[in-house]
């Protein structure tokens, strides 16, 4: 059985490393390995004319095509940005508002997913989960309220944090000092390098 293992399009000339420019023309060839599977060479247009009688005189040539190097499109912004999101929940959580305890818990998961927090542990409390999450960048340990959603309040909350990423917290006069994080009780904060 034949493994089709081709390379993407090089973003550089084989022969020189010149990078290419998009719309640059370019020569695409196929090669052989000599261990086995296919070798792609992509090449400049100044290159081939300087080689490619040489290239395609090559007894593991299998396929030549001429075509158009294109640029990759940049990389899409992410939705959140996570520092956005991660002060923004370091507000949230100074505020000690109930309101916004979905939100909290919204950004904490978005966050976690994206690895820049990790659960430590879970309590129950009067009835309540919570999570003791830990930045392990800065080394501040926090809880967040598990506020047991519903799935018909999942687009509300959403809502919610997406104004409140666009505008931040209405009134919220710790946006330029950042606020002191908040502890369950019976958890004790520990500072970066302590165990």
């Amino acid at each position: 059985m034949n493994e089709w293992n081709i390379q993407s399009r090089s973003s550089a000339c084989a022969l020189t490393s010149r990078e290419f420019q998009d719309h640059e023309p370019c020569h695409t060839v196929l090669l052989n390995a000599p261990a086995g599977g296919f070798e792609r060479l992509d090449v400049s247009e100044d290159a081939w004319n300087a080689q490619g009688q040489e290239i395609l005189s090559r007894p593991n040539l299998i396929s030549h095509w001429r075509g158009e190097y294109q640029a990759p499109p940049p990389a899409p912004p992410e939705p959140i940005r996570r520092d956005d999101a991660e002060s923004l929940l370091q507000r949230l959580i100074g505020l000690r508002d109930p309101q916004y305890s979905a939100a909290c818990y919204i950004l904490s998961v978005m966050l976690e997913r994206k690895r820049l927090l990790k659960v430590k542990a879970q309590l129950r409390e009067k009835g309540q989960r919570l999570f003791v999450y830990e930045n392990p960048r800065t080394g501040d340990v926090f809880t967040i309220v598990d506020p047991d959603l519903q799935l018909n309040q999942l687009d509300e909350v959403q809502r919610q944090v997406a104004d409140l990423l666009a505008k931040g917290p209405p009134g919220d006069p710790s946006a330029a000092t950042g606020p002191e994080p908040y502890y369950a009780p019976g958890i004790v904060p520990t500072l970066p390098g302590e165990n």
